[in-house]
């Protein structure tokens, strides 16, 4: 149902070209919200283009959030072309693994610059558009179950996560002052098509055949499933509206029950 929370929102969604960002995308429209779409890719998936027809206020740009400079550039252009962006969704990552000791620097260098690197410098253009017109608005950034442990496996993506939770914290306190909130969503095991590539990278290393591991880890979750996209763009959009207006500094696990915190 449209209960139009977003009414007069324009919001930037990061790697929107499918599974979550793509949700989000969806959800924030729904709900009256203006939307900016970025992903890598030089055109929108055929999924965010259905949606293009449909919505008119959705648009959509190609860039590579590594590209700092690229960031200040587009989100100062959608600022001035589009209307003052105030809902962040800072969802860009990619995922990779290795056993610990052969995990090399081109893998740890490649996380960091995309998880880490282009999220805070994407954040830090948006929040300074906000500051430089007096408003106030909502940051959300896209963390992981995986941020809130190691894992063996996994030690760069889980690090470099762990940032994401962390700059949440810090960047929340650092615009409290000017009434900007900034949160973090911490999702558990969601169903999108990046698990393909994590079930293979644990089949390779675990021994597992393929599809074992992602049937094993939605049976592990305490309410029994895997999560889907659209349970964390609920969430987005509740973190995005006036709804949770004192709300600030936190990262809320969307994980089934995983984690306890």
């Amino acid at each position: 149902m449209n209960l139009q929370r977003l009414q007069g929102k324009h919001a930037l969604v990061t790697g929107a070209n499918g599974g979550i960002g793509l949700a989000v995308t969806e959800a924030f429209l729904t709900e009256a919200a203006t939307c900016t779409a970025i992903d890598l890719a030089a055109e929108p998936s055929a999924e965010l283009q259905a949606l293009m027809q449909k919505f008119s206020c959705l648009q959509y740009h190609s860039l590579n959030v590594v590209d700092t400079a690229a960031v200040k550039t587009l989100v100062a252009q959608v600022n001035q072309q589009s209307g003052l962006i105030n809902v962040l969704f800072n969802n860009a990552a990619i995922f990779d693994m290795a056993p610990l000791l052969e995990s090399h620097e081109a893998m740890y260098d490649k996380i960091f610059a995309v998880n880490v690197k282009g999220m805070f410098f994407v954040m830090q253009a948006v929040l300074q558009g906000l500051v430089d017109a007096g408003e106030t608005g909502s940051i959300i950034n896209l963390a992981s179950q995986a941020g809130r442990r190691g894992e063996g496996l996994v030690s760069h993506y889980c690090a470099s996560k762990a940032a994401v939770i962390s700059y949440t914290q810090s960047a929340a306190l650092a615009m409290a002052e000017y009434g900007i909130r900034v949160n973090g969503i911490s999702p558990g095991v969601i169903d999108t098509p990046m698990w393909g590539q994590v079930d293979s990278l644990f089949a390779k290393y675990e021994g597992l055949q393929p599809g074992e591991k992602k049937i094993a880890v939605g049976k592990a979750v305490p309410l029994g499933r895997m999560g889907i996209p659209q349970d964390i763009a609920g969430a987005a959009v509740f973190l995005a509206s006036d709804e949770s207006a004192y709300i600030t500094a936190q990262t809320l696990n969307v994980d089934g029950g995983n984690v306890m915190s």
